[in-house]
C-alpha cells in the first residue's frame, strides 16, 4: 500500500512544483513588463530542477519570457527531460 501513495504523493508533488514554475514564470514576465522588481534567474532554475522543468518550459514559452537567453534556451529544456527521466525511472522502480 504504500508504494499506490508514494506514487499518489510523486503526481501531487509534480503538479504543484510545474504550476509553481509556471507561476513564477507568469509573475517575473508581468514584473518586468511594470518595471518593478524582479524574480531572480537562480529562482526561476531553481524551480526547474526541483522537478517543474515542464511548467518552466511551458511558462518560458507561453509568456515569451528569457527565450533569447541561451541558459534558458538550453538548461530548461535539458532540465525538463532530466526531470521526465527521474519520474520514469521512480515510477519505474515502484512497480
Amino acid at each position: 500500500m504504500l508504494d499506490k501513495y508514494f506514487i499518489y504523493f510523486i503526481i501531487i508533488y509534480m503538479v504543484l512544483i510545474n504550476s509553481i514554475a509556471l507561476f513564477l514564470f507568469m509573475r517575473d514576465k508581468s514584473l518586468a513588463r511594470r518595471g518593478k522588481r524582479r524574480i531572480a534567474e537562480k529562482t526561476l532554475f531553481l524551480s526547474a530542477l526541483l522537478g517543474g522543468g515542464l511548467g518552466a518550459v511551458l511558462g518560458m514559452h507561453l509568456f515569451s519570457h528569457k527565450t533569447k537567453k541561451a541558459a534558458f534556451q538550453l538548461g530548461l529544456p535539458l532540465i525538463a527531460i532530466i526531470n521526465i527521466l527521474v519520474m520514469m525511472l521512480l515510477l519505474k522502480e515502484l512497480h
